[in-house]
């Protein structure tokens, strides 16, 4: 069972083991429609494994980090943290040297060692149409809201943003928005080589390709997708530590991603209209799809691409 210690509540006028954000400020501005009230946050004493327990659980990509004593943002930690920590950036060396390759003793360390700090936040009086342009002008999936006491009161993903325009582009298509520049892998690449792809590219999710006897056809096929999340549920199978020979990261991380894979995948044409994509996203409860044409991935597009979309209006 978790620490409930390990989950920061921020209620107003009351703060207990489990708190839910669900403060209604006055004059709240049109960015509070879409945002989520119930905030889950941790405090930077949180171990790794148990934050990606929490984000497991809940279905969270990220988490703000909070002081637990008055609430205020100290950071936030995504599954592309954890990506990173797992060998696909810098935050690997603390599993590498700091740890000498002990990965069960580098994923207790404190959440702190990972986060990202210096968040961009958003008032709770903010607009939709600030949100947006916060989140693209920075690159960024998510942005805690808070109050005119800087106390987290809301979270804004592009999540929200996206399914909030299920089945209202009906003009547009998938193919004026989607990505054409697909980074794929196959089957056979391990967990550590898919971490490196998905961190240096700024990835969520690398689509699998490959297992077609004619090599001009074979980097084409598309044969499934991996997610950042995927990984990390991997990650926090209980079978994986109780099957670990020793403590070595290299043991997991050579882990080949045809055995995590999904193969049951949500395509969609490029003519689709992305008011139907929304409502795609919504009902399958996904981020991205590969965009297929003629049995060939052609392109992918993201709840990313969604908002840019709607930019241009």
């Amino acid at each position: 069972m978790k620490d409930k210690k390990a989950i920061n509540v921020s209620k107003s006028g009351n703060r207990g083991s489990i708190e839910h954000q669900t403060k209604a400020a006055d004059h709240d501005g049109d960015i509070m429609e879409m945002a989520s009230r119930d905030v889950l946050s941790i405090p930077p004493s949180t171990s790794i494994k148990e934050t990606t327990e929490i984000m497991m659980e809940h279905k969270f990509r990220r988490l703000p980090v909070t002081d637990p004593g008055s609430g205020k943002v100290l950071g936030i930690v995504t599954v592309m943290d954890v990506l990173n920590f797992l060998g696909g950036g810098d935050k690997f060396n603390i599993i590498e040297k700091k740890y000498d390759d002990n990965f069960l003793a580098a994923i207790n360390v404190p959440v702190k060692e990972i986060m990202s700090t210096g968040v961009i936040t958003l008032s709770n009086k903010a607009s939709v149409d600030e949100t947006i342009k916060t989140m693209l002008d920075n690159q960024i999936g998510a942005v805690p809201i808070i109050d005119h006491d800087g106390n987290l009161v809301g979270i804004i993903t592009e999540r929200d943003v996206a399914l909030s325009l299920a089945g209202v582009l009906t003009e547009e298509e998938v193919q004026d928005y989607m990505s054409t520049k697909v980074f794929t892998t196959t089957p056979g690449t391990p967990v550590e080589g898919a971490c490196k792809i998905m961190v240096r590219n700024s990835l969520r999710r690398i689509p699998i390709v490959g297992g077609d006897a004619d090599i001009s056809k074979a980097n084409k096929k598309l044969l499934g997708m991996v997610t950042s999340t995927d990984i990390v549920n991997f990650l926090n199978d209980k079978e994986l530590f109780g099957n670990l020979k020793g403590n070595s990261a290299t043991e997991v991380l050579d882990t080949k991603l045809s055995e995590i894979m999904v193969t049951d995948l949500v395509t969609v044409a490029p003519n689709e209209k992305l008011g139907d994509l929304c409502l795609t996203f919504a009902e399958k409860n996904i981020g991205g799809a590969p965009v297929v044409k003629d049995g060939k991935i052609v392109g992918i597009i993201t709840e990313r691409d969604v908002i840019k979309a709607i930019k241009k209006f």
